[in-house]
């Protein structure tokens, strides 16, 4: 008797916290859904704010967006008291290197976007984006082995196939799309070798490029063409170009440790998604029939490799859920 009377509430308070756990586990499921899809709206919408900078020369757009972003992300990580993690990351010579290789990388694919995008390839752009996930997949096959199932060779060979239709119908190649994808792959292969954490690492990558971007400035204002200072409008879109770097980046690092990779990677693709749709429905670009029959056919390789990634995850949670048991069993 006294046995049962105290089994019962024992049960309902394990019930309890199962019920718990499992609100705080869709509670974060929530948050990490809105994060992704934060940065990825932002990251979609930016080309708008970028071509109100048009007037001013892409690399001084570059080096304040730079510059900003540094003061920003130094403040945030200076409030939690993680700014010394910045020297660590950098304080080995093997550290200092792959930090710098990654700066060159991102800085490089940050002057492309905005050179794109002022220059009416926004469509491009987005392209560059859609191609990048599988580039990466290459990437991966390349330098660290890793095995592609049939329908991601399947994925890769289309993507391979709109490049060479875009090619024959244009007469041109998609040196833009080509760009953005290959250097963002490459700076994702790059900081697969840096243990530092997101915020921390891209701080330290922005610090190391400061010089550059104060070394653009400086060129700027002796020359005379400098507009920050001289037109308060575009200084203050200038200084923007921080929070628009920086606050994306933020959102992503938070909501990315929340939330399985597979959903990250189909919430990213909001990103060029809404850059397309900003290209061709706001900013008028050409869209040709070329142009569909390529984008259609990415959209389908896209759409296999994520449903190739469903279930190699689902899989895989099985696995695990599978060994668990069997531990617990033992």
């Amino acid at each position: 008797m006294h046995g049962a009377f105290f089994l019962v509430p024992s049960r309902h308070r394990a019930h309890e916290q199962r019920q718990g756990k499992g609100r705080r586990m869709v509670s974060e499921t929530v948050r990490g859904v809105a994060a992704i899809g934060g940065a990825a709206v932002i990251w979609g919408l930016s080309p708008i704010f970028y071509n109100a900078l048009a007037h001013v020369p892409p690399l001084d757009v570059l080096a304040h967006r730079l510059l900003w972003s540094l003061v920003l992300f130094g403040s945030v990580l200076a409030l939690q008291r993680r700014l010394p993690l910045v020297w660590q990351a950098v304080s080995t010579g093997r550290t200092f290197g792959l930090m710098l290789l990654a700066a060159v990388l991102v800085a490089l694919n940050w002057a492309i976007f905005i050179w794109a995008v002022q220059t009416g390839q926004t469509t491009q752009s987005s392209l560059g984006y859609y191609i990048y996930p599988l580039v990466a997949v290459v990437l991966g096959r390349v330098f660290f082995a890793e095995r592609l199932s049939a329908v991601q060779w399947v994925a890769v060979a289309l993507v391979t196939a709109a490049v060479l239709l875009l090619v024959a119908g244009l007469g041109t190649v998609p040196v833009t799309a080509l760009a953005l994808a290959v250097s963002f792959s490459f700076y994702g292969l790059v900081k697969k070798y840096i243990s530092a954490g997101p915020v921390v690492s891209v701080t330290a990558e922005v610090m190391l490029v400061s010089p550059l971007a104060l070394a653009l400035m400086w060129h700027s204002w002796h020359s005379g063409d400098a507009v920050f200072g001289g037109d308060p409008a575009s200084a203050v879109l200038l200084v923007l170009a921080g929070p628009v770097t920086a606050v994306p980046l933020i959102l992503f690092s938070y909501g990315a440790r929340r939330l399985a990779m597979s959903t990250v990677g189909l919430l990213l693709y909001l990103n060029p998604t809404m850059q397309f749709s900003v290209a061709v429905f706001l900013f008028g670009e050409l869209f040709t029939g070329w142009h569909l029959a390529a984008f259609a056919l990415i959209w389908t390789a896209l759409a296999l490799y994520s449903a190739s990634g469903f279930r190699q995850e689902r899989a895989s949670r099985k696995a695990t859920q599978a060994e668990a048991v069997s531990g617990t069993a033992v």
